[in-house]
């Protein structure tokens, strides 16, 4: 067994709520020492440092998700500054863009985006973000910020030189579930070819199940099989790709300080 971290898990997630508990403790026998568990609106920052307070294994993020941006409202971007004064987190997330959707908001999205990076410089914290279609954007709009702090880019499936982008500023590439689908060649190509001091490993639970449990409720437990696809495809060991994966989460999200 190998100790590893899950650096994205909504375990808050009402599909959850009947075996919350079994499901972390099986869990962290399984070798996932810790699970990041971030929020996606205003509504759910209470219940996840509620629950995280619960559980030593549980470490909070809180931020307004940008799938959700018609739901947030501006001054929401208050209360993220306030909450963060008083409940210790270890980032500001899930934020981004999401231009997925032709219908997008993007004006909308961005003004969100924008204003989360400026809080979380305010309070010194990493991002986790969200990303899809919207990497160019993203990417300007960190380093027009000048946004120092990194972080983590969920489910990242980019190019390489996007990911190098990221990773020189200071960003950590997450890989869950999808990488366990023999499909996903692309993926699997990039997540080969990437630096293993850039890669951190996530469920994404309740959603993006491994190949194995396709069609099911996701979970943290099945995040060793991430892990052991990462092994397959790559030249190091499983016990090295388990270590370092836990020492760019641990650094990346400061968990060792909290």
């Amino acid at each position: 067994m190998h100790t590893i971290i899950d650096s994205i898990c909504h375990i808050d997630d009402s599909a959850f709520d009947a075996d919350r508990k079994e499901v972390i403790e099986n869990s962290h026998k399984l070798g996932v020492d810790k699970i990041v568990v971030p929020s996606i609106s205003a509504l759910n920052w209470k219940i996840i440092t509620d629950i995280c307070a619960e559980y030593e294994c549980l470490y909070p993020a809180i931020g307004l998700h940008p799938q959700f941006v018609n739901e947030h409202e501006k001054d929401d971007i208050d209360k993220l500054d306030q909450y963060l004064d008083h409940h210790p987190c270890v980032a500001v997330g899930e934020v981004g863009l999401d231009y997925y959707e032709e219908d997008a908001d993007r004006d909308r999205q961005q003004w969100f985006f924008q204003h989360q990076l400026e809080v979380a410089m305010k309070h010194d914290m990493p991002l986790i973000m969200h990303v899809r279609k919207a990497h160019p954007d993203v990417i300007a709009c960190l380093k027009k910020t000048a946004f120092k702090r990194g972080g983590t880019v969920h489910a990242f499936n980019g190019s390489i030189e996007i990911g190098e982008e990221y990773i020189k500023l200071g960003f950590k590439l997450g890989f869950g579930g999808m990488l366990t689908n023999p499909n996903a060649s692309k993926l699997q190509k990039l997540a080969a070819q990437l630096p293993l001091s850039a890669i951190v490993l996530e469920s994404d639970a309740p959603d993006l199940s491994s190949i194995n449990h396709k069609g099911e409720r996701n979970s943290p437990e099945y995040l060793p099989e991430v892990l052991q696809k990462l092994a397959d495809i790559r030249p190091e060991t499983i016990e090295t790709i388990a270590q370092q994966t836990t020492v760019n989460t641990n650094d990346v999200l400061g968990l060792n300080n909290t």
